[in-house]
């Protein structure tokens, strides 16, 4: 039983709810229905320690689940990269974890030009937010999380349509998913080690922004022809994927509501995965299977680069229409070569619309089970 939680998923994030919507209730002077205040679970004496590690992974999913939703549901004239990073320090309190917050002089010390050109245009300062678990010996490379944390997409000077617009505060789901799957990871107390690196900004429009045509130099020295300055999560994400290269990692895995391609091409039932190593994939697919949230593997064949060239510097940053999804990925693993990567493309996923508008909490589920996978190695 230990090491699968899908089965107490739903238990755990109920409970969670009711007690959220209770305290909703109670607050706006509505009658609030009764709440379980225990719950007993009966298993064979043989089973009892394996359903209790079962349970507290499945409570701390949870946790970490309802910490991504209610992050992800914030309005972005709250959840700033700002807000964003004072979150991540009180998450790092509460377990005893290292934080790092860099601002703008030091992102312009490491030279991060794809990631400042995106934040040109907001008021709001951009942050590169970086936490460190250690749960296993300091010698024991580290997994990291990548988590692309714009915290409102308006799409630049490449506007957005207005219909819907609102719904672009949910460019941070990525953001909020790894620091989801911290806090699950932490409450397990897993021994293994890992970093969660977020970088956060607001992609707007306005007199300094970046325009389609520029060009930007990134971390790695790549330089970047901007086509569409609606294609912000692959510029800030592929200078934060070079920054990991010096915590040289065990795996990189990063997160991010990157494409609408990708909701064109699997809709709302499985995220995109992109990854460059068969073992590294299989690993994450079977974690999905277990944890009941889905993914579906996209190719990421070197064919697809061609569509990224450009006559006037290393790359464009689309590959027009077709295979969005799949060019967005391929423009990531260029900043990859130093060690094992996977890319979760989660623009279906992340979030509902409609009458069920809201953070989905996905994809917390397949992260956790994954790690506990790899720390029970």
């Amino acid at each position: 039983m230990a090491g699968s939680i899908g089965r107490l998923v739903k238990a755990g994030e109920i409970n969670g709810q009711c007690g959220k919507a209770w305290m909703l209730h109670e607050t706006v002077g509505v009658a609030a229905r009764p709440r379980p205040q225990k719950i007993i679970i009966t298993v064979n004496a043989a089973d009892e320690k394996s359903a209790k590690a079962s349970a507290k992974q499945g409570v701390a999913l949870a946790s970490g689940m309802d910490f991504a939703r209610d992050l992800a549901n914030l309005p972005g004239n709250i959840c700033t990269p700002t807000y964003l990073a004072q979150t991540a320090k009180e998450l790092a309190h509460e377990f005893a974890l290292k934080a790092e917050v860099l601002g703008q002089k030091q992102l312009e010390t490491l030279k991060m030009g794809a990631f400042l050109s995106v934040a040109k245009g907001s008021v709001e300062p951009p942050k590169l937010i970086v936490l460190h678990y250690q749960g296993a010996a300091a010698k024991t490379k580290p997994i990291v999380l990548v988590g692309k944390g714009i915290t409102f997409d308006a799409g630049g000077i490449s506007l957005k349509p207005g219909e819907g617009m609102d719904e672009m505060k949910y460019d941070m789901c990525g953001a909020a998913a790894a620091l989801g799957t911290l806090r699950a990871v932490a409450e397990m107390a897993l021994k293994l080690n890992l970093i969660v690196v977020i970088p956060s900004c607001e992609n707007m429009p306005a007199g300094n922004a970046y325009k389609p045509g520029d060009i930007v130099t990134s971390m790695s020295g790549q330089t970047i022809e901007v086509l569409n300055t609606d294609a912000e999560g692959r510029l800030i994400l592929c200078d934060a994927l070079t920054y990991v290269e010096r915590f040289k990692p065990a795996l990189v895995i990063d997160i991010a509501t990157l494409t609408g391609a990708c909701v064109i091409a699997l809709g709302h039932h499985h995220s995109g995965l992109f990854a460059k190593e068969d073992a590294l994939a299989n690993e994450l697919l079977a974690a999905a299977a277990a944890s009941v949230d889905p993914i579906w593997r996209m190719p990421l064949d070197e064919e697809y680069q061609e569509q990224l060239k450009s006559n006037f510097a290393d790359m464009a940053n689309i590959g027009g229409r077709p295979a969005g999804s799949v060019t967005a990925a391929c423009f990531l693993a260029r900043f990859t070569q130093a060690y094992s990567w996977a890319h979760l493309d989660i623009a279906g996923t992340a979030w509902k619309s409609g009458a069920a508008k809201g953070a989905t909490g996905r994809p917390v589920p397949l992260l956790t089970q994954f790690l506990i996978e790899r720390a029970s190695r």
